[in-house]
């Protein structure tokens, strides 16, 4: 009688053992996401990372493994990658600059998708758009582009504001992106300070300082997502109205954010694992840029900031466009 499990086949006068295509398992592909940030900022996206794989064929612990690493600190990110290439993971997902510059730097073989960068080619994640060359792409920002528009939004809510202190993070953005938003704050008549930021705990301290320019409101799009909620204590603190790139700073009190929409990028790295599972190389996969933006302005707040004009009805509590 013939196992059903499995047979043995002659070659040449070897027997080879054969597994029958019926009995063999499937492989498990093993995903890990590196989130950086807030609990409350990173959980739902990776659960909408995870949706996004059931919807194509993906089933925990029968055909993949997902694993989340939440990182708080920047110094961090490089141990922890060296520890995911260790464990011979197939996709690495990664959450920001910061973040997929610190796995780039452990490996080039390992695939990598990056969410929430603010602009790939300018941090020299990948070589270009269209072809990013490497084991790097994904989804990225429109650059200064961005920073543009909400220093644009800004100036529409507070129209009396004169000097803006834009807040950077050295491992997010480079010269290039403040000197174009200089230029667009030179033809409104507002003075831009560039201020950099190091550690989160350094917050309260280089506010401080900036306060010798005496801004009268602050622009935060290129700084680390663990720099987010403690900056938006300082500002409330300061009374300085504050724009963001994500809508959850202002869920946790602060003035208005303006960026795209963190959930529909989180859908698509998973399009993106899905198509490197199946074969795809990550050099040869464009990386996209979000088309979907929002606007969140907090009411409560914006109540208490004077010259505050924003054409809504008074009772709202957020808006978005």
């Amino acid at each position: 009688m013939i196992d059903r499990r499995a047979f043995i086949t002659i070659v040449g006068g070897i027997f080879v053992p054969t597994l029958l295509a019926g009995a063999q398992e499937p492989r498990v592909a093993r995903i890990m996401i590196i989130a950086h940030g807030f609990p409350a900022m990173w959980a739902a996206y990776v659960e909408t990372f995870r949706q996004r794989l059931r919807e194509l064929g993906y089933v925990e612990g029968r055909n993949v493994a997902i694993d989340v690493r939440a990182v708080a600190q920047v110094e961090r990110f490089r141990e922890q990658a060296a520890e995911l290439v260790r464990l011979g993971v197939d996709v690495i997902v990664t959450s920001g600059t910061a973040t997929t510059r610190a796995v780039k730097e452990v490996t080039t073989t390992v695939p990598i998708v990056m969410v929430g960068v603010g602009d790939a080619v300018m941090s020299g994640l990948v070589q270009s758009l269209p072809r990013p060359g490497g084991n790097v792409t994904g989804q990225s920002f429109q650059g200064p582009d961005i920073g543009v528009k909400g220093l644009d939004l800004l100036m529409e809510v507070l129209p009396r504001t004169k000097r803006v202190a834009a807040l950077y993070s050295p491992e997010m953005s480079g010269r290039a992106g403040f000197n174009a938003l200089a230029a667009m704050a030179q033809s409104r008549g507002v003075t831009l300070q560039r201020v950099e930021l190091q550690r989160a705990d350094d917050l309260d301290s280089t506010l401080v300082g900036m306060r010798q320019a005496r801004p009268t409101a602050v622009l935060a799009f290129a700084v680390r997502t663990d720099q987010l909620i403690p900056l938006v204590e300082i500002a409330a603190k300061n009374r300085l109205p504050t724009v963001y790139a994500f809508r959850e700073t202002v869920e946790a009190g602060g003035l208005m954010s303006f960026g795209p929409k963190l959930t529909d990028l989180w859908r698509g790295a998973a399009n993106y694992v899905d198509r490197i599972l199946k074969g795809a190389k990550p050099a040869d996969l464009p990386v996209q840029q979000p088309t979907k933006f929002e606007l969140v302005i907090n009411f409560k707040t914006a109540k208490a900031r004077p010259g505050f004009r924003f054409r809504a009805s008074a009772d709202s509590s957020d808006a978005s466009r």
